[in-house]
């Protein structure tokens, strides 16, 4: 890649360490800010993503969690969603303050984990101009109950209350939990799927070393009590895709959409991948592919040509526009779940977000033959 240099910037007073890529061209650029999911390091999945927008004109800024990988932190291995969100506020605050970057089209970009963190920071933080969020965790707590079944569900709750128990006696951060394991019938994990421990490691083995394929067992009560849906009901305005996998049953894709309904905003995508699965979105190079380039297409359109394309060209038209590699990807502009947008489709004008609105039944010939009114 073009112009790619190691980082580091203080996050709480602890030095979070990372890479930032420039694409070719003259500056100042667009720039997407980069986390990984649970106990990822920054040379997993995410630098075969940032090929695609690199290529697409904007900047991306891939970094560590405190705790973990190339970045300093104790406990090792802890995973708080708070200081990873607060991580990432701080990576944006480092990047604007660069001069190669344009600190008003600054975006957050997610995957797993991590794709419910850039929707919480979309929410929460209004130098966020875009959110990409790709197979997001989005209720903690459901996906855990859902995805460990009832008795071993039990089984990691009885855990989990011991470890908090040992904390409180011994003050320290308490015991270890896999991340996943090759037999979770017999061995407690916070995701419980065989796939899981073996593409991780196959990543581990070639791409990222520092991978450490556990975390603190506080990490996984931390998820238990983890929620975007407080905070998609904030993201009135601001651009959004989420990326699914049809047919997810590790982030559970059924609540991946219930998310996205609950999101006002005008503004935002649903792709839906037809035949592929979580782990092969890190795995299979055409399934990742073409999560990368929806995103930078997604991009493209909302942070790099929003001052240079004239406006009737980019207004929002969900069900007329190509599929990646003739993939059936579904981009939708969803019924809003607000009372205020019930039975409408709105298509905005991406410059003046001007309504364009269109009863309901009617959406898909709305989307062919609307015209921007500005």
């Amino acid at each position: 890649m073009a112009n790619a240099r190691a980082i580091e910037f203080l996050s709480k007073g602890t030095k979070v360490r990372g890479d930032l890529i420039l694409p070719a061209g003259k500056g100042p650029f667009p720039l997407l800010v980069m986390g990984g999911g649970w106990c990822y390091v920054k040379e997993i999945v995410m630098p075969h993503y940032a090929t695609a927008l690199v290529q697409a004109g904007t900047a991306v800024l891939m970094f560590d969690y405190r705790c973990l990988g190339a970045s300093d932190g104790e406990p090792r291995q802890h995973i708080d969603p708070w200081m990873q969100i607060e991580d990432y506020r701080n990576a944006i605050s480092f990047a604007a303050a660069l001069p190669e970057i344009d600190g008003d089209r600054i975006g957050a970009w997610g995957i797993s984990y991590a794709g419910g963190h850039a929707l919480i920071v979309g929410a929460i933080d209004p130098r966020v101009k875009c959110i990409v969020s790709n197979i997001p965790v989005v209720d903690g707590f459901e996906n855990m109950r859902r995805v460990h079944g009832t008795a071993r569900f039990n089984d990691l709750c009885e855990a989990l209350t011991r470890d908090r128990e040992e904390r409180f006696r011994s003050g320290g951060a308490g015991g270890r939990m896999a991340f996943s394991t090759l037999t979770p019938h017999e061995e407690l994990s916070t995701w419980p799927f065989p796939l899981i421990h073996k593409v991780f490691h196959d990543i581990k083995a070639k791409e990222a070393p520092r991978h450490e394929h556990w975390s603190t067992a506080e990490s996984t009560e931390l998820l238990l009590n983890y929620s975007v849906f407080p905070y998609t009901r904030r993201i009135t305005n601001t651009p959004t895709l989420m990326v699914v996998a049809e047919g997810d049953e590790i982030t559970l894709w059924d609540l991946e959409i219930e998310a996205f309904h609950t999101i006002p905003s005008p503004r935002k995508e649903l792709a839906v991948i037809p035949k592929v699965s979580h782990m092969s979105l890190y795995s299979q190079k055409t399934h990742l592919e073409l999560a990368g380039e929806s995103a930078a297409r997604f991009v493209r359109r909302h942070l790099i040509e929003t001052d240079q394309e004239p406006c009737q060209a980019r207004c929002m038209r969900p069900f007329d526009r190509p599929s990646v590699n003739n993939a059936a990807i579904v981009f939708s502009a969803m019924r809003q779940s607000t009372p205020a947008f019930a039975r409408r489709a709105r298509f905005v004008c991406a410059r003046r977000s001007a309504p364009i609105d269109q009863p309901w039944r009617d959406h898909r010939l709305a989307a062919r033959n609307s015209r921007c009114r500005c």
